[in-house]
Order: structure tokens, then sequence, then C-alpha cells
């Protein structure tokens, strides 16, 4: 590891912390274009793997497109905030698909936003599943074990025909890259399997949820269909795979239509970029995909290095870049807002040996 693959923090000039930065820039063909630091970490996706998550229930026919919505769609990539809305959503899922909150297997916890949790604490409110960030995924995950006549009561066990279909489509979607075999599995914060793989094969995963919005594919299947549903939904209802000064939602909303991005718990980011000039001067065929990885988990200091790795991409125009300032120049200000030290980005994205131009 070298110091220069890091975020550093100070106070009064004395460095308090080194973040170590790892990312991977990735082509819709599965090259690997740019890199910070080791773009074959072996790294779990967390929430960052609900696009595939979410395509492997699309494809058992529990969502018809002509029926349901996508902010339906949205929020089974989401990992939300509990705001009235997202709570709205989830239960008007279970009520179309007839579940009752006691189905859901992800318990409860205290909300992703401050506003909420203050709300919570102020009516001595205890939170349920319902409330739980993933509960979109958990409502699509029943819907999807109903279509394909399946128990309901342990969708979430690893051999569970809802879950095996999660890890086909997982094990699809990195073949351009690894084998099957290599996609390791554990289990995440809300009670599902969560996929672990090279990061390199994360950037593939959103290159290729970005290239299926393009459609550039002279032979179209469904799975292209189901795939650019999910992007889109996530561009057109961003407000419901975050919530209110979140994140994903201002990074959709700052380039809205030409991207998605999805937090992964313990410092881990997923972006699917569509074909654009941007891309085509990086050297890309088709759509880019990023993944970002935080060795120590900060959330914090991933989204600042996330920010950093557009800028450095030029991805975008400076005006949208802008919009996402206060998630990139991090200050560091005491209980009387004095400043006590700065956060540097002292990093740089290289290009890969095997083909992307130099920066």
């Amino acid at each position: 590891m070298h110091h220069r693959d890091c975020v550093v923090t100070d106070r009064g000039g004395v460095i308090e912390n080194r973040h170590q930065v790892h990312a991977a820039v990735v082509d819709a063909k599965g090259k690997l274009l740019f890199a910070v630091g080791n773009p074959h970490r072996v790294t779990l996706a967390r929430s960052a793997a609900k696009p595939a998550q979410t395509l492997a229930i699309l494809e058992t026919g529990a969502f018809d497109p002509t029926v349901s919505e996508g902010a339906d769609i949205a929020l089974m990539c989401a990992s939300h905030s509990a705001e009235d809305r997202h709570l709205q959503r989830t239960y008007d899922m279970l009520k179309r698909i007839g579940a009752e909150e006691e189905d859901l297997r992800c318990g409860g916890h205290a909300a992703l936003s401050d506003k909420v949790n203050r709300m919570w604490i102020k009516n001595d409110f205890v939170p349920g599943p319902a409330t739980n960030n993933c509960s979109g995924k958990h409502c699509g995950m029943i819907a999807g074990s109903k279509a394909l006549g399946a128990s309901v009561e342990n969708y979430h066990l690893p051999d569970h025909p809802m879950q095996m279909r999660v890890k086909q489509v997982v094990s699809d979607l990195t073949a351009p890259n690894i084998g099957n075999d290599e996609v390791q599995w554990a289990l995440d914060g809300c009670n599902l399997p969560a996929p672990a793989f090279p990061l390199r094969c994360l950037a593939g995963m959103y290159a290729s949820f970005a290239d299926a919005a393009d459609g550039n594919h002279d032979i179209k299947t469904e799975r292209h269909d189901h795939m650019a549903r999910v992007f889109n939904s996530m561009v057109e209802f961003p407000e419901y795979v975050g919530g209110d000064d979140r994140y994903c939602t201002e990074l959709m909303r700052a380039y809205a239509p030409s991207l998605i991005g999805k937090l992964g718990a313990d410092g881990c980011y997923g972006v699917g970029i569509r074909a654009s000039a941007d891309t085509e001067r990086l050297g890309a065929t088709g759509a880019l995909g990023i993944a970002v990885k935080i060795e120590d988990g900060s959330i914090e200091i991933l989204y600042a290095a996330v920010t950093e790795i557009l800028e450095q991409l030029q991805i975008g125009t400076s005006e949208q870049r802008k919009k996402l300032d206060h998630f990139h120049h991090l200050e560091r200000r005491n209980t009387v807002n004095t400043v006590t030290g700065k956060v540097t980005l002292a990093f740089s994205v290289r290009p890969n040996d095997e083909g992307a131009q130099a920066l």
C-alpha cells in the first residue's frame, strides 16, 4: 500500500488518519482502464449489489412492467432514510404483494437520517422491519418468491430459490471478469446473502447496467430490458434510492440522466455511467463503471473519494460536480466552529497499463 493512495486528515498539521482508497474504472467490455490502490481487492458489495439483486427479482416476473412503478424498483435498490415516502411505499408494496410487515426478515434499526431519528426519539418510536433501509429489497424478495411458487417464510436463506436466482445473476454479471466459483458470499446487515468479488467486477457490473440503458446491443434480450428498467428507475426516482441530503440521491440528481450511484455499507460504492464524449475520451468502449472501497469503511471519506474520482476523470461538467462540493471538500471544525485541520485527497487515478490513456 502506498500513502499516496489515501485521503489524509490532519489536526493543526499533525496527521490523524490515513484512509486507504481502492478504486477500479472499467468499461462495458470489462476492460480495466484506471485504478487507485488495488482494483483487484476482494470486496463485499453489500448494498451496492442491490441493482443486481433487483434484476434477479424482476426476472421472476414479479413486477410486470405494464403495472409496477419505477419508484418500486428504485426502493428495491435503496438504502433509504425511512422518510414518510419510503415507509408509505413499503407499506403499499406489502399490501400489493399480499404480505405483512412481520413477513420481512430484516429487523429494525436507527434511521440513516438524523432528522428522522430525532423525530423517532421525540415520539418514543421503536423502528421495525418496514423502517429498515433495505425494506424495499425485502418486499421484492417476497414478491419474487411468490412468483417462483416458493416459500415466503425463509426467502432470506442462502439455499432458497430466490437467493439461488440472485447468485446466478451475480455470477452472470461478474463472469466477464472472473469465474463463477470466485464469487464469495457472506451475511449482510439486513439478513440477506451479500456477494464479494474483486473490485473491478463491481465496476464492470455497474458499467453493464449503464450499457443496457444505452441499448447498445445487436441482439437485445429480456435481461437487457430489465437492466435498463433498473437504471432508469434509479435515475427517475433518486429520492427513493437514498433520501433528503443523501449522497446517492444528490449524485443522481446532479448528473441525471447519465449515471446511477449506490452506496454499500462499510465504505463501498458503485457508479454506472452511460456512454458519452467523456467516456470515449477515457478510452472506454461503451458505458463506464466505477467502484470504490475505503479500507477503513468511512462513509464520509468514501463520498469525498467518489466525487474526487469523477473530478479527476472529468466526468460531467464543472457545474454538475460543484453540486457535490459539500461531500467533496470536507472541513474539520470544532464545537465552536473553529477550523481545526483539513482533509486532503492525496491520491491520483492512474491509467491501467493494459490500455487507458494518461489523463
